[in-house]
């Protein structure tokens, strides 16, 4: 694989569990909320999330957070969805003003939907495939 730097160029990556429907649904919204195409995606079970996780030495076989690439630092749980929604357009960019709370608190609350997700949303048998649309936008 070339190197992470030269494939992310600048854009941000956000790195997601690719069998979760929760995951995957929420790439959705990202998207949809994204006309200004400031995010690149990538599971966290592909080739390049793998790269990803271990440059950043993170675990590669529990993926139980969604990971923020950005200007060569990685965000994960409460830091990442509110350092995304912060490019969202419309009134989600204001969720980001809950990064003024501890991230213990925040991060408690995540914890509670990431552990329980499979059982809430769901879980796929393989990663989703982007449309011809946006696969331009998936690593």
């Amino acid at each position: 694989m070339e190197n992470i730097d030269t494939i992310v160029d600048g854009q941000q990556v956000i790195l997601f569990d690719g069998v979760c429907n929760f995951c995957n649904a929420s790439i959705n919204f990202v998207i949809d909320h994204d006309p200004n195409k400031h995010f690149k995606f990538a599971s966290l079970q592909s080739e390049f999330g793998d790269a990803v996780l271990k440059k950043y030495q993170r675990n590669t076989t529990d993926f139980d957070s969604v990971i923020l690439l950005k200007n060569n630092r990685i965000f994960t749980k409460s830091k990442a969805a509110l350092e995304i929604a912060k490019d969202l357009c419309g009134c989600w960019k204001y969720l980001s003003l809950f990064s003024v709370l501890p991230s213990s608190i925040l991060d408690f609350f995540y914890d509670l939907i990431a552990k329980n997700r499979y059982k809430i949303f769901g879980k796929s048998d393989s990663c989703r495939m982007p449309t011809p649309e946006f696969r331009e936008r998936f690593l």
